[in-house]
């Protein structure tokens, strides 16, 4: 487990106080304080996270690191980003919100825990200025902070569905709320319409 002492500038130090801070925030929305507001300042901490991961460390370290683990941590944004994205939705999640961002929590503790037990070591071992990557992280975090994450791929699927309806959970529980309303068609209807059949077929 992640327990280096590190300069605060270090570029690992700055992803570790990161995650730190988003736990943090998950365990407030457990604990059932200011659940809304609490939200609202994880999917901002968690964009800006995922930004400069992926527009600087991810870039810096995928070599040394390899392409298996470098994926699986795209992949794991990616379903991130897409909770995120929805949550941000018109519909913020409908009714579905706040299970929806515990789903987004349990996902990202495991894509944490993932990261600090085997990218950032590996990472770590690499021969470069940390420190001048972590300021570069850190002035893209400045520059996020004022001018606001840019939309990405993800935002833009889940417009699009939004679009073209609502999203698949809803959806889905329509479905079944028709399928439970529908009458079932008594044996004698049944029976009579299949006699029916039976007379124009041999017309």
């Amino acid at each position: 487990m992640f327990d280096w002492l590190l300069p605060e500038n270090h570029a690992i130090a700055i992803l570790k106080k990161d995650h730190d801070t988003v736990k943090e925030l998950f365990d407030q929305f457990e604990e059932g304080n200011a659940r809304k507001r609490t939200i609202d300042r994880a999917l901002i901490e968690l964009k800006i996270h995922a930004a400069i991961e992926e527009e600087i460390f991810y870039p810096t370290v995928r070599s040394h690191v390899g392409a298996g683990l470098m994926n699986e941590a795209e992949e794991e944004h990616h379903v991130a980003k897409l909770l995120i994205a929805e949550l941000e939705s018109r519909s913020g999640g409908g009714d579905h919100r706040e299970a929806k961002f515990e789903v987004l929590a349990e996902s990202v503790r495991h894509h944490i825990k993932e990261e600090e037990e085997n990218i950032l070591p590996k990472a770590k071992e690499l021969d470069i200025d940390f420190e001048q990557l972590g300021l570069r992280m850190l002035a893209r975090k400045e520059e996020l902070l004022r001018q606001g994450v840019p939309s990405d791929q993800e935002h833009a699927m889940v417009e699009k569905t939004n679009s073209a309806g609502s999203h698949p959970a809803a959806s889905t529980r329509r479905k079944k709320t028709a399928a439970k309303a529908r009458p079932a068609r008594s044996g004698a209807t049944a029976k009579a319409r299949t006699t029916k059949t039976r007379k124009k077929a041999s017309r």
